[in-house]
């Protein structure tokens, strides 16, 4: 237990908490859309064993992501991927796609795990990356995230609209962690070595590009609406 004393537990643990929380609006979405047409003695159910069952395929993911994370070069793809879903973020476009409400409490239950699967594809690479190969902080961090998850949804989406600056603080976040795993690739280990000053410079550099570019493609994506609007 003396890895609980460790500063960099105790930051890695915030990394994945805070990841859990920006990244989970879409899956507090499919959770309230799958479950909105049972009846309400039932919509707590779906909403516990639909959520309990993707976050048990979340966990088997995540643990081939750490493994896969260790292999040379797939740091690099996993960096690259993480700076394309931080600035989705910051651009608004998380692909959700319609999603059909059912009155059978089986048929929600299935669809929650399996849209959830899907989508977490970002949750998977960002807890993996910010948990860098630590076995006890990857299943604190998931066990944490469980409550998040089936308490925390709504909460979470109020959250966002009303503070969106945790959405901007999150995706920087990404940004940050991708940076940091780039440091890490085996491929890239003799390179970082014999340029120490990479390790404060590259993190922050994701950081920075992933705001300025998220924020740059969502003022640009209001502006043909603006645009369209008819003149007074």
């Amino acid at each position: 237990m003396a890895f609980l004393s460790s500063p960099e537990f105790w930051i890695a643990l915030s990394q994945i908490i805070l990841i859990n929380i920006v990244l989970s609006g879409d899956n507090a979405v499919v959770i309230a859309l799958a479950c909105r047409s049972l009846p309400p003695h039932q919509q707590k159910k779906a909403i516990v064993f639909g959520s309990v069952g993707a976050i048990v395929l979340r966990v088997i993911l995540t643990f081939f992501a750490v493994y896969l994370l260790s292999l040379p070069y797939l740091k690099l793809i996993g960096a690259a991927l993480l700076l394309w879903i931080g600035v989705g973020l910051l651009k608004g476009e998380d692909g959700e796609e319609e999603m059909e409400g059912h009155s059978n409490l089986a048929a929600a239950i299935k669809t929650i795990i399996i849209a959830d699967l899907v989508m977490s594809l970002d949750n998977v690479i960002g807890v993996a990356a910010a948990a860098k190969g630590n076995v006890p902080l990857l299943v604190f961090g998931l066990v944490i995230s469980i409550p998040l998850i089936i308490f925390g949804s709504t909460l979470i989406l109020k959250l966002m609209n009303r503070f969106p600056v945790i959405i901007t603080i999150g995706a920087g976040l990404l940004g940050w962690v991708a940076g940091d795993m780039a440091l890490t690739d085996p491929a890239t280990k003799n390179f970082v070595e014999a340029h120490h000053y990479l390790h404060n410079i590259l993190p922050a550099l994701g950081a920075v590009l992933v705001v300025v570019v998220g924020k740059w493609l969502a003022s640009r994506g209001e502006e043909p609406a603006t645009a369209d609007q008819p003149a007074a």
